[in-house]
């Protein structure tokens, strides 16, 4: 790949990755397409992933091929290697030749034998409480020259803030879904209370009470109880069908 063409293909697919749009993915899908996207950039024979860490705990939720996915398993399994270094020290992270290289050393060992002879690690700037690295793993030494690192630091803020919103939609959008959730669950409650009141004219407290104690006794929540009440007019033990 010329000079040329790499940076038409950079600025083709950074168009691309800022023209997502966050409500038609998953953060699955989101993620699978900036590293599909990262590949597309570097140079040929190389597999990309993206390494998430949660505190102490690192996952990789999507990878191009299975290089990627083994040279990120080795590091978990040793607790240390380039890319984890990338995500907790927030520093970009070369090994141009793993067969020379004298770092995390127990790990070079087994990415040589799975096929893994440079890597680049770019660290993800995400948000708080969550780390993380695009890394890219390439089957020949010495791999990565300065447009390729070049085009790994200009794409990864795009990565990083495309991971951000992500985070942040779901955030909102499984905010959302419990505030639902929770004013369904009020609601049949309530029916289920006004069942109680109107048959056996208890207070609204009285008949709150009749529902958690059954729920209690049935070892069952009390959204279930209430529904249970209103589809069928019977609560087993408390209230016979009218």
């Amino acid at each position: 790949m010329t000079d040329d063409t790499r940076a038409t293909t950079t600025h083709r697919a950074l168009e691309q990755l800022g023209s997502l749009t966050l409500r038609e993915h998953s953060m699955e899908t989101l993620l699978q397409r900036v590293v599909e996207l990262t590949k597309l950039v570097m140079p040929s024979r190389t597999e990309a992933s993206i390494l998430l860490m949660e505190g102490d705990r690192p996952t990789t939720p999507v990878f191009t091929g299975k290089l990627a996915l083994d040279c990120d398993e080795i590091q978990f399994g040793r607790g240390h290697g380039p890319c984890m270094h990338a995500a907790t020290s927030g520093e970009l992270t070369e090994v141009p030749d793993t067969r020379t290289e004298t770092r995390w050393r127990d790990y070079m060992d087994g990415a040589v034998e799975h096929g893994a002879l440079s890597s680049l690690s770019v660290p993800l700037p995400i948000a708080e409480g969550l780390s993380g690295a695009l890394n890219i793993y390439a089957r020949e030494a010495n791999a990565f020259d300065d447009e390729a690192r070049s085009a790994a630091q200009s794409f990864v803020p795009y990565a990083g803030v495309a991971v951000a919103n992500m985070q942040a939609y779901q955030n909102a959008r499984d905010m959302a879904d419990n505030l639902q959730m929770a004013l369904e669950s009020r609601a049949v409650i309530d029916q289920a209370k006004g069942i109680l009141m109107e048959r056996f004219k208890l207070t609204a407290d009285m008949a709150f009470q009749v529902l958690a104690r059954h729920s209690m006794q049935r070892n069952t929540k009390l959204r279930v109880v209430a529904e249970e009440l209103v589809t069928t007019g019977e609560l087993p033990g408390v209230l016979p069908r009218g």
